[in-house]
């Protein structure tokens, strides 16, 4: 890896862990950045936020644990066994495509109104989302998913040459029954194999945020903690 800037940012509430302060280090900007870079980052606990990318440096906390799973060793549950054949009896289904310059703003906007009107993206504005879909670096992917012929599902993935990272989903609050959210990481694994990739990221694991909690479902799985990557299940 060629020599890096970095910068930290100040101190500032953590909006996962109220009781702990949050601080990330971040690549300063105007310094050369390409897929290839990313991926080494990735390995790094390294996400990326639009066009930066940073991982958490906190003070008195190492809460956050990157995840990520080989999709050639996965073997999914027996409740995520039973979700999948529920989806597929019910004819959902999906895709993976790189059309990111459709209209999914009124979805996105509906999914933060609903599902995270206490949280920090609360209210929704259409920068947050382009900033997610737009990279000028990197190969910005979209998972779809579709109930009734109806796209009631996205999630954002970065690609890079041997991985899968997913970024962020919404989706339709009328169809939280179906989880999606959880169906679009066993969808990733899938795709992840059938282009031959050899992580899915998932991003971070707080095992006491509730919110999170569902990650430690997918094994088994690997967590970045204190500078390298442990196995789990």
């Amino acid at each position: 890896m060629t020599e890096l800037r970095f910068g930290l940012t100040a101190a500032m509430p953590c909006s996962y862990l109220p009781s702990q302060q949050e601080q990330l280090v971040f690549l300063l900007p105007e310094q050369p950045l390409d897929a290839s870079l990313y991926q080494q980052l990735l390995q790094l606990n390294f996400r990326r936020s639009a066009e930066q990318v940073y991982t958490p440096h906190c003070p008195s906390c190492q809460a956050c644990q990157s995840v990520r799973i080989a999709p050639e060793h996965f073997a999914p549950s027996a409740s995520q066994r039973r979700l999948l054949n529920k989806a597929s009896r019910l004819g959902w289904r999906y895709q993976l495509d790189n059309d990111t310059a459709g209209d999914y703003y009124p979805l996105f906007a509906d999914y933060i109104r609903h599902k995270h009107a206490d949280g920090s993206m609360f209210p929704p504005a259409p920068e947050q989302l382009e900033g997610m879909l737009n990279c000028s670096w990197l190969a910005v992917r979209l998972l779809k998913q579709f109930y009734q012929g109806e796209l009631v599902a996205v999630t954002i993935v970065d690609e890079t040459t041997d991985a899968l990272s997913a970024v962020y989903t919404f989706y339709q609050p009328a169809v939280s029954q179906f989880s999606p959210g959880i169906l679009a990481i066993l969808f990733l694994l899938q795709a992840a194999m059938q282009r031959q990739k050899k992580w899915l990221y998932l991003g971070y694991q707080i095992d006491a945020c509730q919110k999170m909690a569902y990650k430690a479902a997918f094994l088994p799985q690997q967590r970045f903690i204190q500078g390298q990557w442990r196995s789990f299940g």
